[in-house]
Parts: structure tokens; C-alpha cells; sequence
């Protein structure tokens, strides 16, 4: 029998390491601005044609390579950062692999250009090659440090280069791995520039002038500086304040000797010290600097060298929180006494005359014998969560309640949409996600209709086989993204004008993302144009939003859309009318009357999914009588 097991060549074996070094355009521009500043280069260029596709050119200003070196640097494992294996755990640059220009060779045409800065030869070296095949070597007359330029990316991997995203969505990664390196190296002028069109200008400076050039003039006095010292990490950079924190979009940047990363448990440190200072569902901005021994740190996890490990992970946990709650602190941005008054009973008002004054609104014009929704005289008020439903297309009464349950037995045949219901024509791919299964819809039991709200947030109500308890602002998500895709499937959404236009300020990448899809944004409603240097002015949004706020909105779009890659049309407005939806939803912890908790009930069942809304998240759960009875065993 004959051997299978044979060494495969070097142009395969590169091939395989690209599928995991070099995914798309941008981890082309990581890697070669990692080696531009590994260089020493204190002035980096850009420049980027059809989000990387056509050509992704880089020149640098740094010490240059000898011709022997230029040849040598593109063949697998060679490397000029480290020696043997101890110099793992002394890195001080960004690469060490010696995997990343092997693998962009494989997969595109390579041209380099380079001279020593040290020579005295006005000659450098100019090297091509394509598929992993030099073509040519030769001298050529050429400025000191390198030029490399990667043309046609994925040239000869058709499948890789077909299942590219549109330029946007591309061109938006590539900016923000952009504005990662540029984070994080202030010290180093950048410019960036995309089909001729100068994108970024950036020169050096402090670490908080950078974020400020990056990220918008906005955030100059939204960030609290943070800083500590301690024999095991030094820790300095920027936090947010509370009242500046997101629902969506916020910039959250760790790095560590110089090198970004991502790390999950010091990003949960870090939202530790803002508990019970923002909502649940807000996010605060922060850029954090760590600088540690290199040789309490593994880099070597991943190719793309974005996860670490550290030794001393826990004394840094504690670390964190000290210095920013410090922070917080010294700024006033803590309150000094935090009490829960979420059930807090009512204290009633001191009288000097000893005796205690209860105030109490009511509504003298109450009669518990006329209708079931009595017309409301002029001075009458309406509680701001009846005005928020009303906007948003929700009854904040009931009439002949008893209809409401008719022929209501549950299961799948009371979860289809009826002619005459409010939500009857939803657009045909709305409808045939429904199924068959009835796992979208849940059952009430309308033998024993009541709903009880607890702690503002969840809904309980009686089911057949048990107690549903329903998630309000996701239900009601649900309900608004239905509105608004059936009405946007008949005709454009109305606009609401804005008598005075709001301003808003995004990164470069979010621009470039909200330009991409401003025409299906237009169609749901909203009314946007660019001013320039990143600001966009909201002239109009969508009438059936309410008060939404235009920053959270627009900043909801960008964020739903980032990953559409190729999608358009209805597709495109599914995601634009779930963002719309997130931002005009009740919001948790949000008081509810009897009668919008019924509503709200019965307009969920009456949905083709109402046990999760669009994006997977899950609106109702059940507790069956078993589990219940189980509590009491």
C-alpha cells in the first residue's frame, strides 16, 4: 500500500493560513499598518480603492528592508520580531507570526517597494508576486521606507471574493479596524484616503485628541479621565459619563501595551461601576489604556492576535473598578446617596400643625356606572404613558371588551391574523415566517382573563397550561415593527418635520454605513442630509415614532444595518423598522394601566411571532402548572 500522508506545498499551506489571517479587505489593512508601525514609521498613507477589491496601498515612512529582506519577508515564518520562544513573553510590536504577508500574497497580485532609511543607495528593491509565484525582483529608484500595494484580493479564490459584502458594509469595517489603529497609535500622523476622496487627516497627538478626531468634537466633553498606577498595571485613558451612555453605537476600546484587544471580563468590570447609574439597556463609551509587563500576558491565542490573556486577571478586575468608581466620583458623576425607589411608598407632607397631608389627584368626573371609556371633558389629563400609546397607534381604553376574547381558545388557529384585525396584511415574507408549528404565538387562558405588571418591566397573565409572563418594551416591539412593515409595504411612511433640524455627529465608518441606506430610510419615514465632516442634520423622521430622539434612532439604523452586507429592499427596511421599533417601544420600568396592559396583551396574540421578536430575543415565557406545583413540593 502506498503512503498518503505527503508535506503539502508552500502555496497551499498559505492558502489555509489566509482563511484564517486575511477574512476580508480590512484584515488586509490591519496587518499592514501593524508592520508599517512596527517599522517605526511616524507617518502612515492610505489609500483604498473599491473598499479594498481594486487596491489596498500602504506607505510608510519607516527603517525599509534590504533586498534579501523584502524577498525573505514573504515566505511563511520568517520574521524579524522575534528569535526563539522566550521572545513570546517579552512582545513589544504588534506582529511576531510571520504568517501575514505569506498569506495576502496567496490570495492577491503584491507589489513592494522598499528602501533602507540607513542606505546610502538611492536604489531600493521592487518585488511582485501573485498566488504565492514571485514574478520579478529588480532595483527601481524609490523613497525610503515601503510601499506595498495588494491588488485584486481573492483573485483566485472565487467563492472568497463572491461572498464579499457591499463596498459600505466593507468599507465601514476597514474604517473601523482604521480607527482602532490610529487609537492606539496617537503618536503616528495616518491618512486615509478611498477612490481619490480623503476620508481621514490625522496628525499627532495626545491620546484624547485622537479620540476627538475619530470619533467627533461631541465627545470632548463627554469623557472623564481615568488613571492609575500600581505594580502590576498602570491604567490610564477616558470614560464616559453616565448621562452621555448608549442604547446603541458605543465606542468601547481596551488596549494593552499598545495593541487593541477585546476582553469580556474587564469589559464587565467596567459596566459594574456604572450599575444603577444607566438604564439596562444603555451602554457607556470608554477607551482604556492598560500597560502591563509583557511577561504577565499571552498574545499568542489567536491569528489575529485580539484576544490576551493576563496572569493577574483578578487584582486587575479590582483594579478597574476602584479607579473608574474614583473617577465617577471625583467628577461628580455618582450621586451621593442611592436609595431604591422603584416601590418606595408615598411619604406623606409634614403639616406643622401635627397632622399629616395626603395629596391625592382624582378625577372628579368619574363615573363607575357610565361606559367602559367615558369621553374625556377639556380639563381632564392624560397620563404621559396613555399620550406614548395614542402616538404609537395603541387604544388606551377598550370598548366592548367582551369581543376581545371571542372565540379565543388558543393554539395555533387564534394566532393567525383575520381579515378584519389592524395587523391583517403584513408583507408575504412577514407572513410565511409564521410557520406552522404555532412556536410563534402563546396562549391565554380566557377563562380567568388578568394581568398583573411587575416592577414595571414583565407582564403576568394566565395560560391554558400555566402563567405567561411577557416582557413589555419587547412586546411591544413586536407590535410597532409589524405596524410599520405593513404600512411601509402600502406606501412611504408619512415624515414629521423637525422645525429645527437636530445635528448629529458619527464616525467616518457610520457615515459611510447611514449614506449607503438612506433611500430605504427614506421610504420609512426619515428625512436626512449630510452637512459635511461627519455631522448629518435630521431635517424630518418618521410621524409614527412620536418623541423618538433623532441621535437615537439614526444611531439604532446604523447599528441594525452594519451586518446587511448585500441586503436591500424589504430585507433593508426589516432591519431599518426594527431599530425604529427599539427606539419608539415603551421602555422598561415603565408604569401601565389596566386597560394598556389588556391592549397590549391583545394585540401580541393577534401577531404571526409573538413569542420572539424579530431579532431572536424572547417576548413571552411560560410557567407551566408543573413547574409551578414543583415549588411547593
Amino acid at each position: 500500500m502506498n503512503d498518503v500522508v505527503k508535506l503539502l506545498p508552500d502555496s497551499v499551506a498559505n492558502q489555509i493560513a489566509a482563511g484564517e489571517v486575511i477574512q476580508r479587505p480590512a484584515s488586509v489593512v490591519k496587518e499592514l499598518v501593524e508592520n508599517a508601525v512596527d517599522a517605526g514609521a511616524s507617518i502612515i498613507k492610505i489609500t483604498i480603492k473599491d473598499a479594498g477589491r481594486t487596491l489596498i496601498q500602504v506607505v510608510d515612512n519607516g527603517c525599509g528592508m534590504s533586498p534579501t529582506d523584502a524577498r525573505l519577508a514573504f515566505d511563511r515564518h520568517s520574521t524579524s520580531k522575534i528569535n526563539d520562544a522566550n521572545d513570546l513573553f517579552s512582545l513589544k510590536t504588534m506582529g511576531f507570526r510571520g504568517e501575514a504577508l505569506a498569506s495576502i500574497c496567496a490570495v492577491s497580485e503584491v507589489e513592494l517597494r522598499t528602501r533602507r532609511k540607513d542606505s546610502d543607495d538611492p536604489l531600493g528593491s521592487c518585488i511582485v508576486i501573485s498566488g504565492s509565484k514571485v514574478e520579478s525582483q529588480e532595483p527601481v529608484a524609490c523613497a525610503a521606507g515601503s510601499c506595498m500595494m495588494v491588488k485584486r484580493l481573492f483573485f483566485n479564490v472565487p467563492a472568497r471574493r463572491k461572498f464579499l459584502k457591499s463596498d459600505s458594509v466593507e468599507m465601514s469595517h476597514i474604517l473601523r479596524e482604521f480607527e482602532r489603529l490610529a487609537l492606539v497609535n496617537p503618536e503616528v500622523e495616518f491618512q486615509l484616503t478611498h477612490n481619490d476622496t480623503l476620508v481621514h487627516q490625522l496628525m499627532r497627538g495626545s491620546f484624547k485628541q485622537r479620540i476627538v478626531d475619530l470619533f467627533g468634537k461631541s465627545l470632548d466633553h463627554q469623557l472623564v479621565p481615568i488613571k492609575s498606577a500600581t505594580s502590576l498595571v498602570t491604567i490610564n485613558g477616558f470614560v464616559c459619563r453616565p448621562e452621555n451612555a448608549r442604547r446603541r453605537g458605543a465606542l468601547q476600546y481596551f488596549m494593552v501595551n499598545g495593541r487593541n484587544m477585546r476582553h469580556p471580563y474587564f469589559h464587565k468590570a467596567v459596566m459594574m461601576c456604572y450599575d444603577q447609574l444607566i438604564s439596562a439597556d444603555a451602554q457607556p463609551s470608554y477607551f482604556i489604556n492598560f500597560t502591563v509587563d509583557p511577561e504577565t500576558i499571552d498574545v499568542n491565542i489567536h491569528p489575529t492576535k485580539n484576544e490576551i490573556k493576563f496572569e493577574n486577571e483578578q487584582p486587575i478586575w479590582q483594579i478597574i473598578t476602584a479607579t473608574v468608581k474614583e473617577a465617577l466620583g471625583k467628577f461628580n458623576a455618582v450621586p451621593s446617596i442611592d436609595f431604591d425607589t422603584a416601590d418606595a411608598p408615598e411619604i406623606p407632607v409634614f403639616s406643622p400643625d401635627g397632622s399629616a397631608r395626603h395629596e391625592v389627584d382624582m378625577d372628579t368626573s368619574y363615573n363607575p356606572f357610565v361606559s367602559a371609556t367615558p369621553s374625556r371633558t377639556p380639563n381632564s389629563r392624560i397620563s404621559p404613558t396613555e399620550q406614548s400609546w395614542q402616538r404609537n397607534g395603541i387604544r388606551s381604553a377598550i370598548n366592548n371588551w367582551e369581543k376581545l376574547y371571542e372565540d379565543f381558545t388558543g393554539g395555533q388557529d387564534n394566532c393567525e391574523l383575520q381579515p378584519d384585525k389592524p395587523l391583517a396584511s403584513i408583507s408575504s415574507h412577514l407572513n410565511e415566517s409564521a410557520g406552522d408549528d404555532g412556536q410563534g404565538c402563546f396562549d391565554v387562558d380566557d377563562s380567568a382573563v388578568s394581568i398583573m405588571q411587575l416592577k414595571g418591566r414583565y407582564l403576568l397573565t394566565p395560560a391554558v397550561n400555566g402563567l405567561n409572563i411577557i416582557d413589555q418594551h419587547r412586546a411591544h416591539i413586536c407590535i410597532l415593527y409589524y405596524r410599520y412593515m405593513q404600512m411601509a409595504a402600502q406606501n412611504p411612511l408619512p415624515t414629521q418635520r423637525i422645525i429645527f433640524p437636530e445635528i448629529i455627529n458619527l464616525s467616518t465608518s457610520d457615515s459611510t454605513l447611514l449614506e449607503s441606506v438612506l433611500e430605504d430610510a427614506a421610504h420609512l419615514g426619515f428625512d436626512i442630509s449630510y452637512l459635511g465632516n461627519g455631522a448629518w442634520s435630521a431635517n424630518g423622521l418618521p410621524a409614527v415614532v412620536g418623541d423618538a430622539s433623532a441621535a437615537e434612532l439614526i444611531e439604532g439604523m446604523i447599528a441594525s444595518v452594519s451586518e446587511t452586507g448585500q441586503e436591500t429592499g424589504d430585507a433593508l427596511r426589516s432591519k431599518i423598522a426594527l431599530s425604529m421599533a427599539n427606539a419608539a417601544a415603551i421602555k422598561p420600568g415603565q408604569r401601565l394601566t389596566a386597560a394598556e396592559m389588556e391592549q397590549l396583551v391583545s394585540d401580541l396574540s393577534c401577531l404571526p411571532l409573538s413569542r420572539y421578536t424579530p431579532d431572536g430575543r424572547t417576548v413571552v415565557s411560560v410557567v407551566t402548572n408543573d413547574d409551578i406545583a414543583r415549588l411547593f413540593v
